[in-house]
């Protein structure tokens, strides 16, 4: 079993900052990209960012410039650091992996998801 584990998120007022973290554990084999989604309510799921197990990053338009994302891959952990966060950034933030994992003699690849975790971000 693979499991990802969400923190960091909460309430905070426009222009100021959070870190959400997400812990992989489990027979993960390799973890491959990274990333963080997010959804507000009514709308759809968005992705915010992703990293490669290289560290190759690409992001949403609406975050270039104030989010950054990184990975401690001898942690298994992904990081998203948001900084003059905005109203419109308020969402349920979800952590993503694509991870290879072991289950007996034989190892697969699939994708996982965090439980999310809420950023309120007042006016």
């Amino acid at each position: 079993q693979v499991q990802l584990v969400e923190s960091g998120g909460g309430l905070v007022q426009a222009g100021g900052s959070l870190r959400l973290s997400c812990a992989a554990s489990g027979s993960i084999f390799h973890i491959n990209a990274m990333g963080w989604y997010r959804q507000a309510p009514g709308k759809q799921r968005e992705l915010v960012t992703r990293i490669s197990s290289g560290g190759n990053t690409n992001y949403a338009d609406s975050v270039k410039g104030r989010f950054a994302v990184s990975r401690d891959n001898a942690k298994n952990t992904v990081y998203l650091q948001m900084n003059s966060l905005k109203p419109e950034d308020t969402a349920v933030y979800y952590c993503n992996a694509d991870i290879t994992y072991r289950s007996g003699a034989n190892v697969f690849k699939r994708d996982y998801w965090g439980q999310g975790t809420q950023v309120t971000v007042s006016s």
